[in-house]
């Protein structure tokens, strides 16, 4: 059975999208030319990648001369806020309580990060 597709960011994503946030607006070369250099992509990759975010509803695109220009449609913030409410029904049982006890169980906190979360909790 195919796997189905994921309505959040993939690890493949994620830098397609960066470089459209950072941007605002590219084309699939400049796309291409601003990923990061360790590991090279390949237009064709970039464009199947933008396609899917188009389908997903992340990017919409436009025709300029002979080139499709891409631009995001979801901003990183509804972006992150959508891959922590799909990790919160995943693994949390819709409880962000039990997602912040497993982050505090897990990781090394100093005091100082104690006290801004404290002061975040209390200021709701």
């Amino acid at each position: 059975m195919p796997r189905r597709p994921s309505q959040t960011l993939t690890e493949a994503e994620l830098p397609v999208m960066e470089v459209l946030w950072e941007k605002g607006a590219a084309t699939v070369s400049e796309v291409v030319e601003a990923l990061p250099r360790g590991k090279p992509v390949a237009y064709n990759t970039v464009l199947t990648m933008l396609r899917i975010l188009e389908r997903k509803g992340y990017v919409r695109h436009t025709k300029d001369k002979r080139a499709f220009v891409y631009r995001p449609v979801v901003d990183r913030g509804q972006a992150s806020r959508s891959a922590v409410r799909h990790l919160l029904s995943r693994f949390f049982n819709n409880s962000p309580e039990l997602l912040v006890q497993n982050l505090l169980e897990d990781k090394d906190i100093d005091e100082a990060e104690l006290d801004r979360l404290r002061k975040l909790i209390g200021s709701e």
